[in-house]
């Protein structure tokens, strides 16, 4: 039977593409270049800045302005954190569901702590989520499996009795390598990933309410 279930943040459970494109357009418009549609930006918003970066500059980590321009984004990031990121449609229904089922969930994240705890907060997830883990909470970062076995210590779960659901492949690989059931979400923001089903993800969803359905063939009756 199912313990609990672990969340990826960005792309998952929170929609955060449009603070993060917007700040990459404001950065863009700071050094005089034309700001880009958001749609173009989304797909890299689960990479964070490596990926933004690489999608609004064409820049990789070894630019010789990759590090001024990293800093000033995460500063434009940090001033606009909430003000259009919102709970994906259904999320809301699918964490009363965990709740109602009395399991377990929480967060593992690669976005740095000084992000996630008030974006956390501001979503008003703080009060619910048995525990949060950032990408510099663990040594390692996922896609090790670090993070996630992490967590399930927080919340004293076995692995193979957790869930853990993302919307990047190496969510998939470090869920599997910590030895979680993976679940792949095809309304985030996916990246260059590659085709969803070459993940290996043990399921596959289009909405928050088919895992709410899944879920609950999975639990005991209270």
């Amino acid at each position: 039977m199912l313990e609990a279930v672990l969340f990826d943040l960005d792309g998952t459970l929170a929609d955060t593409a449009p603070d993060l494109g917007e700040s990459v357009n404001v950065l863009l418009q700071e050094e005089g270049y034309a700001p880009k549609p958001l749609d173009t930006l989304r797909p890299y918003t689960s990479q964070g800045v490596r990926g933004l970066l690489k999608a609004g500059f064409d820049i990789d980590s070894t630019h010789p302005t990759y590090a001024h321009r990293s800093q000033r984004f995460l500063e434009l990031y940090l001033e606009r954190l909430c003000q259009a990121t919102r709970l994906f449609d259904g999320i809301p229904e699918l964490l009363d569901a965990l709740e109602a089922h009395q399991l377990g969930w929480g967060i593992v994240t690669n976005k740095r702590m000084r992000f996630t705890d008030p974006l956390v907060a501001q979503l008003g997830l703080a009060p619910r989520t048995t525990c949060v883990v950032s990408g510099d909470t663990t040594p390692e970062a996922k896609p090790s499996p670090l993070p996630i076995l992490h967590a399930c210590r927080l919340l004293d779960c076995q692995p193979e009795r957790t869930l853990y659901v993302g919307d990047d492949r190496r969510d998939i690989i470090a869920g599997k390598a910590a030895g979680c059931l993976t679940v792949a979400v095809s309304y985030g923001y996916l990246g260059d990933s590659g085709p969803l089903h070459t993940w290996g993800a043990d399921l596959i969803i289009d909405h928050p309410d088919e895992l709410a359905r899944y879920i609950a063939t999975r639990v005991a009756p209270k």
